[in-house]
């Protein structure tokens, strides 16, 4: 049966802590999925109903200190966190769409408590064994327990790239974080792809030009 979209509207003072009063939700969120490089991060987190913050938004629309600000405050306040990477190699293997939802399903599994729905950001997703769930577009600037994940996802990630970096400096991941930036594909251009990168997508204008 088609699930129906949701029609959950984003109040004009803050974010929703719940879809449904009572109901222990776990809202979901990936990062990474457009990058040239890097895994694919994903988070779920599952907030009480004593949880506020007029900060946590969607993490695209924080700053990268505000993220980080954020961090450690979600991960002390929420009932509980759990993050879920998925390889570049899988990437490929499987194509990024579905490595989104894994990563979403390897955050499940790294819940310390089972949640009895879940909230996944976007319109999308491969259902989890034996939790409901709803697709919410663009959830997380709807929901704080989705903006919440957005913003471990994405630090968790950046994290990631950081580090990556420190070997790879040419590609100035530390500044692009993987995404297909002039500067990345100039890189690419000269020095050819890593191991990190995802041989599946397009690294360069002129894929014929790269040697393989």
């Amino acid at each position: 049966m088609k699930k129906k979209k949701s029609t959950i509207r984003k109040p004009k003072t803050s974010l929703l802590l719940c879809l449904q009063e009572g109901r222990v939700e776990a809202g979901c969120d990936e990062a990474g999925r457009g990058c040239l490089a890097g895994p694919v991060y994903a988070a779920a987190v599952i907030l009480g109903p004593s949880f506020k913050s007029d900060l946590l938004n969607d993490s695209k629309k924080l700053t990268e200190k505000q993220r980080y600000q954020l961090r450690p405050i979600i991960e002390e306040q929420a009932l509980a966190f759990g993050v879920g990477v998925v390889t570049n190699q899988e990437v490929d293997e499987i194509n990024v769409l579905n490595a989104s939802f894994l990563a979403m399903h390897r955050a499940v599994d790294n819940l310390k408590m089972k949640p009895e729905h879940l909230l996944i950001d976007g319109n999308r997703f491969k259902p989890y064994p034996d939790i409901p769930h709803e697709c919410i577009v663009k959830g997380d600037g709807k929901m704080l327990s989705i903006a919440a994940a957005s913003v471990l996802a994405k630090t968790y990630r950046d994290d990631y790239m950081n580090q990556l970096d420190e070997a790879f400096p040419a590609y100035q991941w530390q500044k692009n974080k993987g995404y297909p930036t002039k500067v990345h594909r100039d890189a690419i251009r000269v020095h050819g792809p890593t191991p990190h990168h995802r041989m599946s997508f397009r690294l360069l204008d002129e894929q014929l030009k790269l040697a393989l």
